[in-house]
Order: C-alpha cells, then sequence, then structure tokens
C-alpha cells in the first residue's frame, strides 16, 4: 500500500512558476516510476512528466523546457517545477507511483492540488 499526498498547487500568473511536492509513504518496489497528470475541467486526465527509478525522464510536448521533475528517493518525494506557467497549464495536478509486483502493475494516486495560471 502506498500513500501519495500532493502539496505546493495555487494562484499563480502567467509566466510564473510553481513547485509541486509529493510526498509518498508505505511500501513499493524499489523499480517504481512516479508521474504527474492533469485533468483540467472537460478534459481527459494527461501525463505531463515521469521520473523512472533510474532517473530516466519524459515530458508532455507542452511543457517541455518548462517543466522539470526531479524525485529524491531518500525522502520518498518526487517534485514538479512548473516555470514560465501558461493559463492552458489549469488543472488539478496528481501524483501517480506505479510499478510491477507479482506481474501485476500496481497504480496509486494522490488526491490532486489545484493550479491555476491567471492571464
Amino acid at each position: 500500500q502506498v500513500q501519495l499526498v500532493e502539496s505546493g498547487g495555487g494562484l499563480v500568473q502567467a509566466g510564473g512558476s510553481l513547485k509541486l511536492a509529493c510526498a509518498a509513504s508505505g511500501s513499493s518496489s524499489n523499480s517504481n516510476a512516479f508521474g504527474w497528470y492533469r485533468q483540467a475541467p472537460g478534459k481527459q486526465r494527461e501525463l505531463v512528466a515521469a521520473v523512472s527509478s533510474g532517473g530516466t525522464t519524459d515530458y508532455a510536448d507542452s511543457v517541455k523546457g518548462r517543466f522539470t521533475i526531479s524525485r529524491d528517493n531518500a525522502k520518498k518525494m518526487v517534485y514538479l517545477q512548473m516555470n514560465s506557467l501558461k493559463p492552458e497549464d489549469t488543472a488539478v495536478y496528481y501524483c501517480n507511483i506505479h510499478y510491477e509486483s507479482s506481474g501485476i502493475w500496481i497504480n496509486y494516486w494522490g488526491q490532486g492540488t489545484q493550479v491555476t495560471v491567471s492571464s
């Protein structure tokens, strides 16, 4: 069982920055991957950024060069640094962890944190 708690969301003007944090507790596989997803009103949830257990990162095209995902394994924390924010980045941001256990993929989600970017 893994619990994920996001923090750091809020209201920011376009061009500003926010840093989201995700605190993980509980036990999981050492070979896990974290992701940040977002869901805007009326839209499907989409992957924003992901980081593997080895530190490999991947980003949605819409955030490349603006967002940076990182993880601190010792602290069981994952971060999303968001710069040059745009109104279209407004969404609820969710932290996700997934890993394989006995041949089954396991997924856990946080409850989300609201990010609102004003124009």
